[in-house]
């Protein structure tokens, strides 16, 4: 279910307050809005609610005992090279603030897995850059149904089950009027745009990711064949 539109407004002030001046752009390092400094994201993510992350990395394809020790976020691309195909991929996976999450490398098929990945009970969600055909792309998945997905930056085209699920969050962000139309300013510069779109889907769902736990960390990983 939504959540009522003046504690969606409460937590969107919330979250406005807390922005973290880094450099020319505002970003919260804490929680996925880092991700909006578009050279450093690269990888496809979920997040899972309900599950460990071993039974995530389970259930993106991952073969059990495939990768024997933790790796970081560097090992893991160049894991991706030596293995030399397209029909390999690796994912790592950890637990942050309450959610598993699977980090893709290679060119990952996540999507395709998601309402698979949120059967029995499980919530996930799916952000990829979408590095070579922009935009970057949200979806939210719950007990086996894909609930809703949108372009960040082209929210105006909703679709899934429940397509307007986020719709009282975008309106309360900016993003969007309550007509549904576009409500951003069209000269304004597309990481500050999709900033406010993280800020709310960060909040919505309570996401957490500190950058140097995806770079640095090393997490337990599988090969996705």
């Amino acid at each position: 279910m939504s959540l009522p539109l003046a504690r969606v407004i409460t937590c969107w002030e919330q979250t406005k307050a807390q922005l973290v001046p880094v450099g020319r752009m505002g970003v919260v390092r804490g929680g996925i809005q880092w991700l909006v400094e578009q050279d450093d994201w690269q990888h496809n993510m979920v997040f899972a609610r309900g599950i460990t992350p071993e039974e995530l990395g389970l259930r993106m394809g991952g073969v059990s005992g495939s990768v024997v020790s933790p790796i970081t976020d560097t090992e893991a691309w160049h894991m991706v090279l030596d293995l030399a195909t397209d029909d390999d991929d690796v994912v790592r996976v950890g637990a942050h603030g309450g959610w598993s999450f699977a980090v893709e490398y290679g060119l990952g098929d996540g999507a395709e897995r998601l309402a698979d990945i949120s059967r029995n009970g499980v919530e996930a969600v799916r952000l990829d850059p979408s590095v070579d055909h922009p935009p970057a792309m949200f979806s939210y998945a719950r007990d086996g149904v894909n609930v809703c997905s949108f372009g960040i930056g082209e929210e105006v085209w909703r679709w899934g089950d429940e397509p307007d699920l986020l719709l009282p969050e975008l309106v309360a962000a900016g993003v969007l009027h309550s007509d549904g139309e576009y409500a951003r300013p069209d000269d304004e510069a597309y990481q500050d745009r999709d900033r406010h779109t993280l800020a709310l889907i960060e909040t919505r769902f309570g996401l957490v990711l500190p950058r140097d736990v995806l770079e640095n960390e090393r997490l337990p990983a599988f090969v996705i064949a």
